[in-house]
């Protein structure tokens, strides 16, 4: 068990909401997650934390696949939804998955994308599966997400962080300038 100050100190980060789907042999389930993350700039792979004990699990590893919609702000009815096992709800809401080209996914979602498992991570308490983005597909992309963070709940990210005009990376390359430094970056790729 995670200590609570500790636990209030990782509290602090806020993550997109998704759900994570999977089908095998006609069934489809499904969980909600904020702990799936790109992990690679040069190929499209993608990192789901699940646990083993969810009946999600089961089919992601027959399938070796699993499909990762990212929910819209007014979307958190399915969020909270999915956040539970199925089963205690008894599979009473199946219009909240649909089918595209084969792939689970949750209608009206911001985005989706449909994932390869290539390798797996057993940890203390969840599996981390690796997987290659193979397909992927475009809903409501100007909504803003749906985000989760442990200290404020769920929230509709849709507040910008900086004023219109206002650039910090122009302010910083100024500073660089004014210590005699150059502010010719040389290989964007670092950034």
């Amino acid at each position: 068990m995670i200590d609570q100050k500790l636990k209030r100190a990782l509290g602090q980060s806020a993550k997109a909401v998704e759900v994570v789907a999977a089908t095998h042999n006609s069934v489809m389930r499904a969980y909600t997650s904020h702990w799936v993350t790109q992990v690679s700039f040069e190929e499209p792979i993608v990192m789901a934390s699940v646990s083993p004990k969810h009946d999600t699990y089961p089919l992601m590893i027959a399938s070796g696949a699993f499909t990762v919609s990212f929910l819209a702000g007014d979307q958190v009815h399915i969020g909270q939804y999915f956040s539970y096992p199925g089963r205690r709800f008894h599979y009473i809401a199946p219009e909240y998955l649909t089918e595209v080209d084969g792939h689970p996914i949750v209608p009206d979602c911001l985005s989706w994308v449909h994932a390869e498992i290539f390798q797996t991570m057993t940890m203390e308490d969840h599996e981390l599966l690796f997987a290659r983005v193979t397909d992927f597909g475009y809903g409501r992309l100007r909504n803003d997400p749906l985000v989760y963070s442990s200290r404020h709940g769920w929230r509709v990210a849709s507040e910008k962080a900086r004023a219109p005009g206002e650039s910090p990376r122009d302010a910083l390359l100024q500073r660089l300038t004014a210590a005699g430094y150059s502010a010719v970056i040389e290989d964007e790729s670092e950034d």
